[in-house]
């Protein structure tokens, strides 16, 4: 009992009897409040343990010269055909890479975006066009002039139907020009239109036709279009057959060969086309069906000044500047690797620092009116800059953001889709901070003990005025 009695003389927390204590109402009303203001802090407290914390930083971005950087996008451009649209990437050291096709994907559309569900393929780089070497004096007209009022009748005439379309002022048209038209006397005289005309050899001069061209989505000079009786469905919404188009060697041998193999094929089966060998040897691939392009997916440049340029080009085709329209609409553009799967818990606990609302091209039309400025190029600006953001998992996410300017100018050469592109030699460092739960242990038990205190303090405060207010209504001498 002797050793019982010394223990409880430790006792911080000594009792006072309950009869000796007095309840009143006015210590109710500040028990119940002090209960609320309790519940309230610990409340606030949890949602700040809870919430996260960051710290940011602007330091040297340390990325190595040599390192790449993805630029996804997806542009679509309404007047720019598929069949020459072309990605190139430049900058100050000296990369110049032409028509990217390995990453990219391009699919038809019309002049109001809508898709035609046909992917455009580009087939083989194309190389140095083959053309007759001599040009032969007086080698005259054997080629039929196509127009508007006898095309579709030459058309659904005769199986197949081979068109030129070029223009008088264009070099390559001037270059295939005598190939061309010899080929089509020794067609007429081995397929002569009246006796047997499995094929026909044509020529349409889109100065003089350029409505007719422009419905046909002639883009680039010469253009050669192979018209099928098979397969002249038309598409409803322009008025336009199906068709092919001719990217082999431009030379009269090479040109009687093809053709003729082509007629040939019509002799052996009249209702099939070509079979796969014969098609890939002649070089035809499917035209693009309208007259616009949507091209997505992504290259990879140098984080160094530089150039992404999206325009119409070919190494044996001349394009009329005046007539190209350069008007696009961005559905993304955007910097950086996609995140991985082990990133994906950081990611959503960092959402808010990982927003793309600093991506300012993404949803935006860029549109010039061909009849109001002509050779009009669209230039955007864009300063890129990266964000790190490390979580507690110790992952670095990074994330780029970029602000853009966009100009018009009226460029002497082929119209082009340029964005510059400019990176910031400075990086922002965001840091998750990570919380002590023995702090927040220390801060529930402040909470505690500095309402109780304030609570008792005003208790009393409260109480003994209440008492000497009674004593001075009593009249009492003190």
């Amino acid at each position: 009992m002797v050793s019982v009695a010394k223990f409880k003389s430790f006792d911080f927390f000594r009792k006072t009897p309950r009869d000796l204590t007095e309840a009143s109402l006015s210590g109710a009303g500040i028990s119940v409040v002090a209960a609320i203001s309790m519940i309230f802090l610990f409340g606030m407290e949890i949602h700040n343990f809870l919430t996260i914390s960051t710290s940011t930083a602007i330091v040297v971005d340390k990325s190595s010269i040599e390192e790449s950087l993805r630029i996804d996008f997806n542009i679509s451009f309404p007047v720019l055909s598929c069949e020459f649209a072309s990605v190139d990437v430049s900058d100050v050291l000296g990369t110049n890479r032409l028509n990217i096709t390995k990453t990219i994907r391009k699919y038809s559309i019309n002049q109001n975006y809508h898709p035609s569900g046909f992917e455009y393929d580009a087939g083989p780089i194309s190389y140095a066009l083959k053309h007759d070497d001599k040009v032969e004096e007086g080698y005259g007209d054997g080629s039929i002039p196509l127009t508007s009022r006898n095309f579709d009748k030459v058309a659904h005439d005769h199986p197949i139907v081979v068109v030129n379309f070029f223009a008088p002022w264009c070099h390559w048209s001037n270059l295939l020009k005598p190939a061309w038209e010899k080929t089509a006397k020794v067609m007429r005289q081995r397929y002569h239109p009246e006796f047997d005309g499995r094929i026909i050899i044509g020529s349409v001069d889109c100065t003089a036709e350029a409505d007719m061209c422009k419905k046909h989505h002639i883009q680039g000079y010469p253009s050669i279009r192979i018209y099928r009786k098979g397969s002249d469905i038309r598409d409803g919404s322009h008025g336009v057959h199906i068709h092919e188009t001719y990217y082999g060697d431009r030379d009269t041998d090479t040109l009687i060969l093809k053709f003729d193999n082509m007629a040939s094929a019509i002799k052996l089966n009249s209702v099939k086309r070509s079979s796969a060998a014969t098609t890939e040897y002649i070089k035809v691939r499917p035209a693009p069906p309208q007259e616009g392009c949507r091209i997505e997916g992504f290259v990879r440049v140098k984080k160094v000044p530089g150039n992404l340029i999206i325009s119409a080009s070919s190494a044996a085709h001349s394009f009329d500047a005046s007539l190209m329209n350069m008007s696009h609409m961005i559905s993304n553009f955007s910097f950086g690797s996609t995140i991985t799967p082990i990133m994906m818990s950081d990611v959503k606990r960092l959402a808010p620092y990982l927003d793309e609302v600093h991506n300012r091209l993404n949803g935006h039309a860029y549109v010039t009116k061909l009849e109001d400025r002509a050779n009009v190029t669209i230039e955007h600006y864009l300063q890129v800059v990266k964000t790190e953001v490390m979580g507690l998992s110790h992952q670095l996410i990074e994330n780029y953001e970029y602000t853009a300017h966009t100009s018009l100018i009226h460029a002497p050469s082929i119209p082009a889709a340029k964005f510059h592109l400019q990176f910031s030699p400075m990086q922002v460092l965001i840091t998750e901070n990570s919380k002590s739960f023995s702090h927040f242990i220390t801060n529930l038990c402040a909470i505690i003990g500095g309402v109780f205190t304030v609570a008792g303090i005003l208790d009393s405060i409260l109480y003994n005025t209440c008492k000497l207010a009674k004593k001075v209504e009593l009249g009492k001498n003190f």
